[in-house]
């Protein structure tokens, strides 16, 4: 027996206590991350774009935009900073894990002396979900086998759904729940794209404990397939674009720039740099300037 047991010669004489698991301080909030793979911060409605993207921006318009923060270009590097709080190099995570090189910091394995947020929020009590793309695994680590301690269940989310590499098909993906692979549950022929699913199972995680446990604090972590490639869009999403961007990506690029301007989200003053030398005009040269998330 633990914390305030007394054990005397008889039950009757003895006073039973029981381990207390970690309870969160009241009003501990919930916490939900999205990331979005390839995305430049210009490509979402708040940030100036003519995309639509309503929830971003009714989020956006309810809290703080940012235009001032730091990825480290890759996927995995960024990934493991946000989960740890620490560069990327001081948790092995330099490069990506399909291609660990064996020198320090880039063993492709985060080590267990770097607590990584959703096992420092589940020890504290909250419950703790991955959803979508994981990408923090050495590749010769995700056959069915194992070994488990670098998977999303070995590094703090108690739950998760999704896929363990950088991309995966969007019509028919290679998915893993928890610590087991398992098959889409529909296919391409019956209407599945992987991004409802990976949506549709985060509000089933958070809804099922909620109802388990109501007003218990969460952790979750949303991580879409898109817009990384593949680029695999159903239909009804491509058709109210077409012909938009027919003038080229320099023109959509300066009309971008002006709606940020006018909105404040880069001050005024501000220059569009040039396109990099080589690139020919409207080809769909990428941009020199902005922000983008991991990739």
């Amino acid at each position: 027996m633990t914390g305030r047991a007394r054990i005397g010669r008889t039950v009757a004489e003895s006073t039973p206590a029981f381990p207390s698991r970690p309870r969160p301080p009241a009003g501990a909030p919930n916490v939900v991350v999205v990331v979005l793979d390839d995305l430049g911060f210009a490509q979402l409605g708040c940030y100036g774009s003519d995309l639509a993207t309503p929830s971003i921006d009714r989020l956006a318009a309810g809290g703080l935009r940012f235009d001032r923060f730091h990825v480290t270009a890759m996927c995995s590097p960024t990934r493991a900073c946000v989960l740890t709080g620490r560069n990327h190099h001081a948790v092995g995570m330099g490069f990506l894990p399909e291609v660990p090189i064996g020198f320090p910091g880039y063993s492709a394995r985060i080590p267990r002396s770097a607590a990584t947020m959703p096992r420092v929020l589940r020890d504290a009590g909250f419950s703790t979900f991955a959803v979508g793309k994981w990408h923090l695994t050495p590749r010769w680590e995700t056959s069915a086998s194992g070994p488990f301690d670098h998977w999303p269940l070995g590094l703090g989310f108690e739950r998760f759904y999704g896929f363990l590499g950088g991309d995966t098909n969007q019509w028919t993906p290679d998915l893993v729940r928890d610590n087991g692979f398992v098959d889409p549950p529909r296919g391409p022929e019956d209407g599945y794209h992987l991004t409802e699913d990976l949506v549709d199972t985060a509000i089933r995680l958070v809804q099922d404990q909620q109802q388990a446990t109501p007003g218990k604090p969460f952790f979750l972590q949303l991580a879409t397939g898109a817009v990384h490639a593949p680029h695999q869009v159903p239909p009804e999403w491509v058709e109210p674009y077409r012909g938009r961007f027919d003038d080229g990506w320099e023109a959509w690029r300066a009309r971008t720039f002006a709606r940020q301007l006018e909105a404040g989200v880069v001050p005024p003053g501000t220059e569009l740099t040039p396109a990099p030398p080589g690139c020919r005009p409207g080809t769909g040269s990428r941009p020199t300037s902005g922000v983008s998330t991991p990739g």
